[in-house]
């Protein structure tokens, strides 16, 4: 029997008697709306630290909405004043359990830049207004249900609770920072897509309270004293080979380094980091186990995916697909992007080491079916305001990965690949994008729709195995740019990222331009790179600025490696070491990390060469290169040897005249909204 065949199906449970109540247009965010639909109570309340928008792209919603499905009474707490604990006593106490999450975004990442640097804004608040949720708001928001009813049970999730799971490093505090469980206090972890796991708790929370054992759920962290009796345990230094654990059974589980040993050795995070990865493929993932003082942390296997109908049913649910009426006319910026968007897929199988959506939603990619996508575009068409007949993007994590598995289960469920594209697309995956194609052509065909986007990004070294995708995307799909993410030139750094080679960047751009062409388009890539990243040198960098120099590119907008928790590149930079190959004591592969400002500042100076402002650092770090000869005013050149009064960190002298600065003024300019003319 397969993993998939095991799981019981998400509909299937007897629903809870609360059912008799309905269906809430929104769930209740007051006492009044509790009232108005005849509750006395909740069975469960949400707090979460985005507006609450009643729409299957946001979290809470979904959450919210599966449990109404399955008869439960949910009250969402949305943005609470977290300074004391009465805001979350609005809507009473719950008579199962609270369920906390940070949001559809990590609460640092969205607070933060990669420098550092406190951000104003936050688009998942009224207005975009900053400072609406805490730092590290899983742990704040659970004590502060603590506080507020401290026998009530606590079930932290999302993406913040998912990334920090285990020991993990913290980019803003500089140090390891304990599993989220233990400093949150709460009871339960849910990881990666929570659903299944969510449902049978509740269920079980329900009849029992927390009074049982949960740890036979997948996709939940849980405390314990000790190993239970009977399991077997395989050391993360005994299995750190590619041919996976040779200790076997159906009580095994892996032991990862301590808390303490992570601390103390980076090798030995850089080790629990590689078999945290390996064990993420549902089909053969153990439990692992880490210890922290004298608390054990378990973690069950990784969750099985959503089943196609399973997928139907949980975007096909009562969602009022609008923000909560409480926020009358104010502009939420994250609503205002995707309310005329649709998923359509889960997951993603590229496995970049920098990118925590694997890690979070696993490898295994979780499809609608077409009538379920086809379905939610009418209802946008005719429930959601404002709508003028474009559909602003049509993908999910990636824009070409829908319906694409392994061809086979078998192969599929014994697999420890950390990704199915690098260093090559597996000969084991199936790369056709006929049913894609076949969807975007119903989509456009919908009355009342005009044109339907492709926004996410385009896996390219996919797309590239059908030119008849690529035709249809560029024909009917592209509104004068698409994205793309080489991320790199170097090869030295690509293979840090787990990215294919900038070949397979002139491959796809060659049949992008065709298509253009025989379209009659003029249309442009926007290539994406990123500054910084582990593995990445000064020359790299250098380089991947002479070739945006050859291209004719000037980036507007770039991005500098934030190491984000649990990622791969996190843990290169966390540990100097190379988590994608064997971490052996004394025999690891070693990574540079690009940590001093000064040195940050350089990479990001080279993605931005066009810049007066950068001039004089550039100059400086070419010197120091033995690379001078990139200083002139000629086409080979990086950077001119004047510099604009009143720029720069020495603001030299004016720019001489001359014909270079015309041709130069053709150049593109890319950015995150499109390619203008520079």
């Amino acid at each position: 029997m397969t993993s998939e065949q095991a799981a019981k199906p998400l509909f299937s449970y007897r629903k809870y008697w609360a059912q008799r109540f309905g269906t809430a247009p929104f769930l209740p965010m007051s006492r009044a709306e509790m009232e108005a639909l005849g509750w006395d109570s909740c069975d469960v309340i949400l707090v979460t630290g985005d507006a609450y928008i009643d729409h299957p792209s946001f979290g809470m919603a979904i959450i919210g909405r599966l449990l109404e499905a399955q008869g439960f009474r949910v009250g969402l707490i949305a943005q609470p004043d977290w300074k004391n604990a009465e805001a979350f006593k609005q809507l009473g106490k719950p008579n199962l359990f609270f369920g906390v999450t940070a949001g559809n975004m990590d609460s640092m990442v969205n607070r933060y830049t990669s420098d550092r640097r406190l951000r104003h804004n936050d688009n998942y608040t009224p207005h975009g207004e900053g400072g609406k949720r805490p730092d590290r708001a899983v742990i704040v928001y659970a004590q502060r249900c603590r506080e507020a009813y401290p026998e009530t049970p606590i079930v932290v999730g999302g993406i913040e609770a998912s990334l920090r799971r285990i020991a993990h490093y913290d980019y803003w505090s500089d140090k390891i920072r304990r599993s989220i469980l233990l400093d949150s206090k709460a009871d339960l972890l849910l990881y990666g897509n929570a659903e299944r796991a969510l449902v049978e708790v509740a269920h079980r929370l329900a009849k029992k309270g927390l009074a049982q054992d949960f740890s036979d759920i997948r996709g939940l962290a849980i405390l314990r004293d000790a190993t239970p009796e009977g399991v077997v345990e395989a050391h993360a230094e005994d299995l750190d080979g590619d041919e996976g654990i040779h200790v076997k059974g159906d009580k095994v589980v892996v032991r990862l380094p301590s808390y303490e040993q992570v601390v103390a050795e980076p090798e030995s995070y850089a080790r629990a980091s590689r078999v945290l990865h390996k064990e993420s493929n549902p089909g053969n993932a153990r439990p692992l186990i880490q210890r922290h003082g004298d608390k054990e942390i378990w973690l069950t296997a990784p969750p099985i995916p959503l089943t196609t109908p399973e997928m139907d049913g949980v975007y096909g649910l009562p969602y009022a697909r609008a923000p909560h009426p409480s926020y009358g006319t104010a502009k939420i910026p994250a609503w205002e992007m995707i309310r005329h968007s649709v998923t359509i897929m889960r997951g993603c199988f590229g496995g970049c080491s920098f990118c925590s959506i694997t890690e979070h939603e696993g490898r295994i990619i979780q499809s609608r079916s077409q009538g379920s996508i086809l379905k939610e575009i009418e209802e946008i068409r005719d429930k959601t305001e404002g709508f003028t007949g474009i559909i602003s993007d049509i993908g999910g994590p990636t824009a070409n990965m829908y319906r694409m598995a392994c061809k086979d289960k078998a192969t599929e469920s014994v697999c420890r690949r950390l990704s199915c594209v690098f260093p090559d697309v597996c000969k084991n995956l199936n790369t056709s994008h006929d049913a894609l194609i076949d969807l975007y052509k119903k989509a456009r065909e919908i009355r009342g729709v005009k044109k339907v986007f492709v926004a996410s990004g385009v896996r390219y070294d996919l797309a590239v195995k059908s030119p008849a995708y690529v035709r249809e995307l560029v024909a009917h799909h592209v509104g004068g740019y698409l994205k793309i993410a080489p991320e790199h030139t170097e090869e030295g750094p690509l293979a840090k990222m787990m990215k294919p080679g900038i070949g397979a960047y002139d491959r796809f751009k060659t049949l992008f331009d065709k298509a253009a062409r025989e379209a009659g388009k003029e249309y442009y890539l926007i290539p994406y790179f990123i500054a910084a990243h582990p593995g990445t040198s000064d020359e790299d960098m250098m380089n991947l600025a002479l070739w945006l120099k050859r291209n004719n590119y000037r980036a507007d907008q770039v991005q500098t490696f934030l190491p984000s928790p649990m990622a791969l590149a996190t843990a290169m930079y966390h540990s100097g070491f190379n988590p994608l190959k064997p971490v052996r004591h004394g025999a690891s592969e070693k990574v540079s990390a690009i940590k001093g400002l000064r040195q940050r500042r350089l990479h990001k100076a080279f993605l931005r060469y066009h810049d007066p402002e950068n001039w004089p650092l550039l100059r400086e770090a070419l010197k120091a290169m033995g690379r001078a000869d990139l200083i002139g005013s000629g086409k080979k050149h990086l950077v001119p040897p004047w510099q604009p009064a009143g720029m720069g960190c020495k603001g030299e002298s004016r720019r001489p005249k001359s014909p270079q600065g015309a041709r130069n003024a053709q150049a593109r300019k890319f950015l995150t909204k499109g390619v203008f003319p520079a």
